[in-house]
């Protein structure tokens, strides 16, 4: 496996995020923020918003590890994006459910499913 698009990708999110994080201090205290009812307080909101859907991509690479069919890839990838943890919840269910007895974490993470 290549790593160096994962070096990037990962390199790319916590360098945009801290910068924006950074960004957004110099805008206003997150002491003082409240969500999107005052003009300031947006770009609090908007600094969570784009952590919320890193974490998503993050999963996702995961799951694009996992799924070898690009339709399943590419169907869990709408439903991450859209429905967020719902749907990190239920692709976790399903690879808890397809555990045979006695298999644990290692396989749950590690081993990828089968293109049948």
């Amino acid at each position: 496996m290549n790593k160096r698009p994962l070096q990037l990708f990962f390199s790319f999110i916590a360098l945009s995020l801290f910068a924006y994080t950074v960004w957004a201090s110099s805008q206003q205290s997150l002491a003082e923020w409240g969500g999107l009812v005052n003009a300031p307080d947006k770009w609090w909101t908007i600094a969570t918003l784009i952590d919320a859907y890193y974490a998503f991509l993050t999963f996702y690479v995961w799951v694009l590890w996992k799924e070898p069919r690009w339709t399943a890839r590419i169907g869990w990838f709408v439903g991450i994006m859209l429905l967020g943890n719902m749907a990190m919840a239920a692709y976790v269910l399903l690879q808890l459910s397809r555990l045979r007895a006695g298999e644990g974490m290692p396989e749950l993470l590690a081993r990828r499913n089968s293109s049948a």
